[in-house]
């Protein structure tokens, strides 16, 4: 895909917090050519936000899209996340994951919709995540389902309280999820031990399909890294906001 002539606007705010210890989360905010304040956009909420732009490169591919396929501008909402305390915030069950999830839901999502164009509307929003930032992404959703009923997920972590997770929620027909996993990440070491991503993602699906989710889901050969995921993402976020979106 050519760089294209209009140039790419993103912003970066920091965003005061009740909630998480540091006080304050830098977000980067993209937005879409011909952006008018009048309007309203989707938008794409995305965990590690700075690997997003800088790896997964999301504003460059969405600016090309939106230009050169002629799809529905929108806003990409990329929250940055310290790594050091990443799995705290994200895994279920960890110390800081409602602090997370209160951040977001009363916080973020109030200043995004305050601040931008932002489409206020559960159809209207996308969650996206990678690894455990998918995680994290389906607990917000499981959390508040009137708010999300999206989700975008490239490898997600889906351990065993994500499973429990799961299994405990009601009736997901709400849900609808895009989900891809890497045919190499059979055994990936992490901080929690090695993990078999193929079959945890596989394990997901089931769960959430016998709930009554909507799930659209792909193997392919891949790696658990930026490398695959960026490929990905142009068959992801079509499949929510492309022409022929389908979910």
């Amino acid at each position: 895909m050519s760089d294209s002539p209009v140039r790419r606007t993103v912003v970066k705010h920091t965003i005061p917090s009740n909630y998480l210890q540091a006080g304050e989360r830098a977000v980067r905010f993209y937005l879409p050519p011909g952006y008018q304040e009048w309007l309203s956009y989707p938008v794409v909420y995305c965990q590690d936000g700075e690997d997003f732009f800088n790896f997964g490169r999301i504003a460059t591919i969405s600016h090309g899209l939106i230009l050169e396929e002629n799809w529905e501008p929108f806003i990409i909402a990329a929250v940055d996340v310290d790594k050091s305390v990443r799995t705290e915030e994200y895994l279920p069950g960890s110390e800081r994951h409602e602090a997370y999830l209160n951040f977001w839901l009363r916080e973020l999502v109030p200043f995004v919709e305050k601040t931008f164009a932002a489409r206020a509307s559960a159809e209207a929003r996308l969650l996206a995540g990678d690894s455990l930032g998918a995680t994290v992404s389906l607990s917000i959703a499981l959390r508040r389902p009137d708010m999300f009923n999206r989700l975008l997920s490239l490898s997600g972590a889906y351990y065993g309280a994500s499973i429990a997770q799961m299994k405990e929620a009601g009736d997901l027909s709400w849900l609808s999820a895009w989900m891809t996993v890497g045919l190499q990440e059979t055994a990936y070491e992490t901080e929690r031990g090695v993990h078999n991503f193929v079959e945890l993602n596989r394990a997901a699906k089931r769960i959430l399909e016998d709930k009554g989710a909507y799930v659209d889901y792909r193997e392919k050969d891949g790696e658990h890294k930026w490398g695959f995921w960026q490929k990905e993402l142009p068959e992801a976020l079509g499949a929510f906001l492309g022409p022929k979106a389908h979910m």
